[in-house]
């Protein structure tokens, strides 16, 4: 099995989003998904939303699979129905965790990433920045199966 580390995921703002509320503004938030853990925005107003938030997830690199992606789905929250589909973009991170076990540390400043609808078709972008910290191993730190070293006088 792999080391782990903290990847951090810098939220930042999106842009051209189709308007799926015909009556009212958009309410759009964001679903982050990392295998199976999942981190929620908060609820920005209108069409071109700003979040300027940080969400950390814990990663095993390499892992048991080698799925590295990121999925950040876009919803439009609604009041009297269910929360609608708005897009949804896919981060590969293989790379930027292979450079993180290799540096100690790997960032990619935020960049704009495609937002795709169901039907693959593009409908505006999201920009994320993403931080890999791998967790340092303390010399001389080992695991003997769960059993202490312990020494009596």
């Amino acid at each position: 099995m792999g080391r782990s580390g903290i990847l951090e995921v810098q939220l930042v703002d999106a842009r051209g989003l189709g308007n799926t509320d015909l009556f009212a503004k958009m309410d759009p938030y964001v679903v982050i998904r990392y295998k199976s853990e999942e981190r929620k925005s908060s609820v920005a107003r209108g069409g071109d939303p700003k979040w300027n938030e940080r969400f950390t997830f814990r990663v095993q690199f390499p892992g048991a699979d080698d799925e590295y992606k990121l999925i950040l789905r876009i919803m439009d929250k609604d009041t009297f129905s269910a929360d609608d589909f708005v897009g949804e973009a896919t981060i590969y991170l293989k790379d930027v965790l292979a450079l993180g076990m290799e540096n100690g540390i790997a960032e990619i400043r935020p960049c704009k990433h495609r937002v795709l609808l169901a039907d693959r078709t593009y409908c505006g972008e999201i920009q994320v920045g993403l931080t890999f910290t791998p967790k340092r191993e303390e010399a001389g730190e080992r695991d003997y199966g769960g059993w202490k070293h312990s020494s009596f006088e």
